[in-house]
């Protein structure tokens, strides 16, 4: 065990990779001191509601450490602190990366063309994910060589989760509440172009890009991570070579490490072709290496492939479920949902939930064919393996969802600083490309928390010793339709919180039109401002309950009804809670690629009533793809954990309060 101080370490190396790579970024020009100014207050805004956000998730994480101390165990509660500060810590390194890159990204359009502005982006993206692969590598690296004990590592990933599911909720409120008043008043009423410096609330759109898929989706990613790893640590401690089958999952992810950094770095091989092609390459380079490593780490460890070809199950299956999102997303289902606006707004809502319900069946197929192959060669740990291998790249997977936002706020930096419309084109063609990586991260997320969730399952069922879900009895059926409604309550909590929040902005939007004298005419200035403010507010406030209840609800069906009942829970609640996320990811991304295809001059491009309807789905979309289906993801992936970190409770406690209920009655 001498050697496995270099996993880490290792960790560490990567770490001081993504500061090198931001100190990198901050060296290109930040542009003129209109632009340093936008990104400045872009940059204030982000870290303002991060700053908020992180105090009031920091009194849940010291209620729940402190239950975890007196009910599990002090080192699993200390663990659970581990998981939530990392998580936290790489959301505030990648927010500032983020908010730092996108004014130097639109100079570099100025200075060097696509390919420097595409290079910064990207780099800048890189730092978010590289530390989420550092600080996953170094956190369950250090756990690993303190304890080998699976109930104290499973801490660190409900304490990821836990940050998990408060950012992606938050944030996807924060960014979809901005985004969808500031164009209801700006593009649909007063007739003004997307991110004119004359909107109030463009700087809070602006913030919300980044709070959402860049702290957000990190978060997301990041709990995905070490969830599929601790969960294959649980399932492997039961197995016939137990260390072993616990040490091959950090390997993975150490050797996904390396292969992400080396892939970060090929970007310079690729940045003067095709934008789409050259994020597209660095995926691929990352993923050949680790594959050669992978290989020759299985073979070494086991002396045969089996597990190997669990591995690339999952590799398969996030890469085909890449591809499906992308199709669903940016092929020939936006031009029909394009074209369905002709016929005004009905219609295209109409095209676009068919499209959406549509987009669910072949992600669903091939992650059903892809846990056939891994049990087949592997058991369940095959299945849990298979999810670590669509994950292990992580650090190269973030990089380019992460370069969106980048991308996007480059665009508004450039229409708020009138850089010119050679320049907008530019940052245009990188934001829709953006769009396409968001919607593949998106299914791509989907796809790993389902498999994650499905690993977390098979390890609460050995923890609290169950064989079996039994759908004759009433307990387990009735666990089985709350767990499945579940999802649904979620989606229409954050559904909700993002009209109300919507709500608000539009009136202080046209509050500031109507009040501040000659805003309209470009002769003063919004009050920015107030809009960051009442969005960063609604947020906090509505992120509360969708995260508790993913915390409480498991928790009192397995004291109330069982532990064979909140199998059924957790059962329905996977199911049904990756069909609603791929639904709502592809259905709103479409509905958003459909507009912009509109926007690029077909079938009469903006300002026409094909153009007004289009805006209607996308409207309507944009809550569906950024806030209530990402919170799909981590929804199930939470309420697994939960189980699993509590299933001593549930044993000791579960049938003694069933006794006293009996009593009762």
């Amino acid at each position: 065990m001498d050697w496995f101080i270099a996993v880490p370490v290792l960790g560490i190396v990567g770490l001081l990779f993504a500061v090198g790579t931001y100190l990198f970024v901050l060296r290109y020009n930040p542009g003129n001191e209109r632009m340093r100014l936008i990104a400045s207050e872009i940059h204030k805004g982000a870290m303002v509601f991060l700053r908020r956000e992180y105090q009031v998730i920091a009194i849940f994480m010291i209620v729940v450490s402190s239950l975890l101390a007196v009910f599990v165990s002090p080192y699993t509660a200390l663990a659970y602190l581990f998981g939530g500060l990392s998580s936290m810590l790489a959301g505030f390194f990648g927010m500032k990366a983020a908010t730092r890159s996108s004014g130097r990204t639109c100079q570099g359009a100025i200075d060097g063309g696509r390919p420097r502005a595409l290079f910064i982006a990207f780099m800048g993206g890189s730092v978010m994910g590289i530390t989420i692969a550092a600080l996953g590598v170094f956190g369950v690296g250090v756990l690993f060589l303190i304890t080998h004990d699976p109930v104290v590592i499973t801490g660190f990933a409900f304490g990821a989760s836990s940050i998990a599911l408060f950012a992606r909720v938050g944030g996807g409120i924060y960014t979809k509440s901005a985004d969808v008043g500031t164009d209801l008043v700006g593009k649909v009423e007063a007739g003004i172009p997307e991110d004119d410096p004359r909107n109030p609330g463009v700087i809070a759109d602006n913030v919300g890009d980044c709070v959402g898929d860049t702290a957000g989706m990190g978060a997301d990613l990041f709990e995905s991570y070490v969830g599929s790893v601790i969960a294959t640590i649980a399932l492997g401690a039961t197995g016939k070579e137990p260390f072993k089958l616990m040490l091959y999952p950090i390997l993975l992810i150490a050797l996904g490490l390396i292969a992400s950094m080396l892939g970060v770095l090929s970007i310079n091989l690729f940045k003067k072709i095709k934008p789409q092609s050259a994020l597209r390459f660095t995926i691929y380079v990352s993923g050949v290496i680790f594959i050669v490593a992978a290989y020759l780490a299985s073979k070494m460890l086991f002396g045969d492939l089996k597990v190997f070809i669990s591995l690339v199950a999952g590799l398969v299956v996030g890469v085909l479920i890449g591809i499906e999102s992308e199709y669903f997303t940016s092929g020939r289902p936006i031009i029909e949902l394009a074209h369905a606006s002709e016929s005004g707004p009905a219609t295209t809502l109409i095209t676009g939930l068919a499209i959406a319900f549509q987009s669910t069946i072949l992600p669903v197929i091939t992650i059903a064919l892809g846990v056939v192959v891994a049990y087949y060669f592997s058991g369940l740990y095959g299945v849990a393996i298979s999810a670590v291998g669509m994950l292990a790249t992580i650090g190269v997977v973030m990089s380019t969802d992460s370069y969106g936002p980048i991308a996007d706020n480059a665009g508004g930096i450039a229409e708020m600083s009138h850089a010119g419309p050679e320049i907008r084109k530019i940052t245009d063609e990188l934001d829709a490309l953006g769009n396409t990586t968001a919607a593949i991260g998106k299914g791509f997320a989907i796809g790993s928390a389902a498999l994650t969730a499905l690993a977390l399952f098979s390890a609460y069922q050995q923890a609290v010793g169950l064989s079996m879900i039994n759908l004759a009895a009433p307990l387990a059926v009735s666990g089985l339709f709350i767990g499945a409604m579940m999802p649904f309550a979620v989606a229409s909590m954050t559904m909700k919180a993002v009209g109300r929040a919507a709500n608000k902005m539009v009136a202080e939007i046209r509050r500031q039109f109507k009040e501040i004298k000659g805003l309209l005419d470009g002769n003063a200035m919004p009050d920015t401002g107030a809009c960051i403010d009442i969005v960063t507010k609604a947020a906090i406030r509505e992120m509360l309950l969708p995260g508790i209840s993913a915390v409480v609800v498991p928790l009192v069906v397995g004291l109330l009804m069982g532990t064979e009942a909140l199998g059924g829970f957790l059962a329905g609640a996977t199911v049904s809670g990756l069909l609603v996320g791929v639904f709502m990811a592809n259905g709103g991304a479409a509905f958003d690629n459909a507009k912009k295809w509109i926007e690029g001059g077909n079938l009469g491009g903006k300002g026409t009533p094909v153009h007004a309807a289009a805006i209607v789905g996308d409207t309507v979309g944009d809550p569906l793809k950024d806030t209530s289906g990402p919170s799909m993801n981590i929804l199930i992936k939470l309420m697994s954990i939960v189980s699993l970190v509590t299933a001593p409770v549930l044993v000791k406690y579960g049938p003694r309060i069933a006794e006293f209920i009996k009593g009762l009655l």
